[in-house]
């Protein structure tokens, strides 16, 4: 018996192994189902248009993103430095949506940003691709047939583990001992996917070039009111400074803003630290930068409204 469960704890680390992804996610949807081709740096990243659509393990930081509508009356979506990490550098599981305004104009706006989640399946109608291959049908999940054998074996244990990617099988000799052991054997089925994938001859395959943010300022426009209305709203929902300054991150480092909306999402944290450490990063994802003086009206501290002005100074 002192040997099975010292079987059981060798075989213990197997059962946690995991391949966890290194890489991050972009999902772009859009809210009116108007179906679009996503393209990330100047690659197409499917061939037939979807409404919805995932690409999975991104091994770059920032990516530059544009929408083609099929409906060639909808005017193409373009956005720079599209970022697939958090404030930190992590790797993230991001999600656009593409969405109308009033003048029945499209848009991609910020929608969310979560830890890439393990072993995710894809709701129906979603297209999913894994960055570098071409997939052109919703990833399905495997269907898995599990038989079950029950023997009595004397003298011997014997234990068979099945892990994705490895087979691991051990015997323990043990004279005192008769056992009853059970094999279980699991048939995996993969649903195949119509389409063609990538194949790299003579090396490997060479990623795009990384994009970086912007050095001083954003040359495009703030966001809407509406668009900006959501960002705060998504902001304000988060509990502690810390989420609430990672996601205020994301958002600007997304999307140009204006002097006073940076303004508007400082005033948002409760702490001093909060407030200095977004208005220093927002500053280059700022479309106004003559104006940023407003900025410091959000300080407690004169402290604080120096150490911006002097970081102000040195960016210039």
């Amino acid at each position: 018996m002192k040997k099975i469960i010292f079987l059981a704890l060798c075989l213990t680390p197997f059962f946690c192994f995991t391949q966890p992804q290194t890489g991050g996610n972009l999902t772009v949807f859009s809210e009116d189902g108007d179906k679009f081709t996503l393209v990330l740096n100047g690659e197409k990243q499917n061939e037939i248009p979807q409404a919805n659509i995932k690409i999975e393990d991104l091994p770059q930081p920032y990516y530059s993103a544009k929408i083609l509508f099929e409906d060639k009356t909808l005017a193409p979506i373009s956005k720079s430095s599209l970022m697939i990490t958090d404030a930190e550098g992590k790797m993230m599981d991001v999600t656009y949506r593409i969405r109308r305004d009033k003048n029945n104009k499209v848009k991609m706006v910020y929608y969310s940003m979560i830890p890439v989640p393990q072993d995710f399946m894809p709701p129906s109608g979603m297209y999913v691709r894994h960055y570098g291959r071409d997939v052109e049908e919703p990833r399905r999940p495997a269907q898995q047939t599990t038989t079950t054998t029950t023997s009595t074996k004397t003298n011997t244990v014997d234990a068979s583990l099945n892990v994705p990617g490895m087979n691991v099988s051990i015997s323990i000799n043990d004279p005192d001992d008769i056992q009853t052991t059970h094999s279980t054997t699991t048939t995996t089925t993969t649903t195949t996917h119509s389409g063609s994938t990538h194949h790299q001859s003579g090396g490997t395959h060479s990623q795009p070039s990384q994009q970086t943010p912007p050095s001083k300022g954003c040359k495009g426009f703030a966001m809407s009111s509406i668009d900006f209305s959501d960002a705060k709203k998504t902001i304000v929902e988060s509990s502690f400074d810390d989420t609430k300054l990672n996601t205020a991150k994301s958002i600007a480092s997304a999307n140009c803003l204006s002097a006073d909306q940076i303004v508007q999402i400082c005033k948002l944290f409760s702490f001093e630290e909060s407030k200095l450490d977004f208005a220093k990063f927002a500053y280059v994802y700022c479309t106004d930068t003559k104006n940023y003086f407003k900025v410091n009206n959000v300080f407690s501290f004169s402290s604080s409204k120096d150490e911006l002005s002097e970081f102000v100074q040195k960016a210039n």
